[in-house]
């Protein structure tokens, strides 16, 4: 599903214009992400969790040379599912 058809069906399921589920989407995950980069969990009961994971600074390997690099430590968006989400994907 593209952000487009979620929209569409967002404006359908609530009786509201696109122009305005497109809105409310658009503000919903810049709030999540927002959140996520201020190192915030955010969490819908039954759907899952956002979060922030940090990856530590490691020594990797280019495929084609060989050569030792030094990956620096990151910040990784992450999401676990929530057990209704789990059980809807499984029925």
């Amino acid at each position: 599903m593209t952000k487009a058809e979620l929209i569409e069906k967002v404006a359908e399921s609530a009786e509201v214009a696109k122009s305005q589920a497109k809105k409310i989407i658009d503000a919903t995950l810049d709030e999540i992400m927002n959140a996520v980069a201020d190192g915030e969990k955010v969490g819908f009961a039954g759907f899952g969790t956002f979060y922030t994971s940090k990856r530590a600074a490691r020594v990797g390997r280019n495929p084609r040379t060989g050569e030792k690099l030094n990956i620096e430590s990151f910040n990784l968006p992450s999401f676990k599912c929530g057990r209704v989400f789990k059980e809807k994907v499984n029925k």
